[in-house]
């Protein structure tokens, strides 16, 4: 396991990916597929990877499922440093956390517990619980029903010291702000907002100088590319990628509920993997819709 302190800056090193988790055609982990995936986008250089997340469908992963993702990311990619998705109530979370830590994870990204809105002494002893479970690096994900205070996160950074990152994907820039300032090195910060590149720039402004990328999956040298001119302050270059590629494909994202795991997929998918489908509630993109992001995948080849 990679030392949580050490863990924090290698995030802040590069681009992170989370890989789709694939599905065979009896709906189970096809972990072959997944190694085959991540075996094809090893030769790009990324700082991590977050399996099992929510472009991995976390939310319709069994406990077992995310053990089984994590094992097979560590067989595929040694030395790689894999986090993974964490979530739900506080027992499970906790749970979740020791089972991911036994099979080899280095971190956990903890996404939203279920369902019902908490106050945020209740969001605190919630994240409190998960830290004290694990010896890992965790990330806070506010996202959904679970979003920190900039008050609440900093007394949790003072009692935590594996709390590693804070990622946002609420899109609450003075927030954001807050937290960058008031915390400084602290944490490290991650952009989570689906298609974080149409949010990167302006995040950038809020001290966030990394992000996960979902369009990775299956474009991994458009990623990088966008990545570097983003590092390198390069708007004019950023600002031309996303009218030629990344706003042409939150159009395609954007047409249904769901389409930002589904269009990954199906990216995916189209490079030649058997990805299978995504689960439900999640809905698949029409044969229409996987035609515009063929299209759209070609004009960068």
């Amino acid at each position: 396991m990679i030392v949580p302190t050490d863990l924090r800056g290698i995030i802040r090193s590069g681009l992170l990916s989370f890989p789709v988790t694939p599905f065979d055609a009896d709906d189970r982990f096809n972990d072959a597929v997944f190694a085959a995936h991540l075996e094809w986008l090893s030769p790009h250089d990324i700082a991590g990877l977050i399996v099992a997340g929510g472009t991995g469908e976390l939310f319709s992963l069994t406990p077992a499922e995310v053990v089984q993702v994590v094992e097979a990311a560590k067989a595929a990619q040694p030395g790689k440093p894999i986090i993974a998705g964490c979530g739900y109530g506080t027992k499970l979370a906790c749970d979740m956390a020791q089972a991911i830590e036994q099979a080899g994870g280095d971190g956990i990204l903890l996404l939203p517990h279920y369902l019902i809105g908490a106050p945020q002494d209740g969001i605190a002893a919630h994240i409190s619980a998960v830290c004290n479970a694990t010896a890992m690096g965790v990330i806070v994900y506010n996202r959904g029903q679970s979003v920190c205070s900039a008050e609440t996160l900093a007394r949790l950074a003072e009692e935590c010291p594996n709390l590693i990152g804070f990622k946002d994907g609420t899109g609450d820039i003075d927030t954001v702000k807050r937290i960058t300032v008031g915390l400084g090195d602290r944490l490290a910060y991650i952009g989570g907002m689906p298609t974080h590149e149409l949010f990167a720039q302006a995040y950038r402004g809020a001290g966030v100088d990394t992000y996960s990328s979902a369009v990775f999956n299956f474009v991994p040298e458009t990623a990088l590319a966008y990545h570097r001119a983003f590092a390198a302050g390069d708007d004019a270059t950023c600002e031309a990628m996303l009218r030629d590629f990344y706003y042409p494909f939150a159009r395609i994202r954007d047409r249904k509920t769901g389409y930002a795991v589904s269009a990954i997929k199906a990216g995916v998918a189209l490079r030649g993997f058997d990805t299978g489908p995504v689960r439900s509630p999640l809905i698949d993109l029409t044969d229409e819709e996987s035609e515009m992001l063929r299209a759209l995948i070609e004009d960068r080849h």
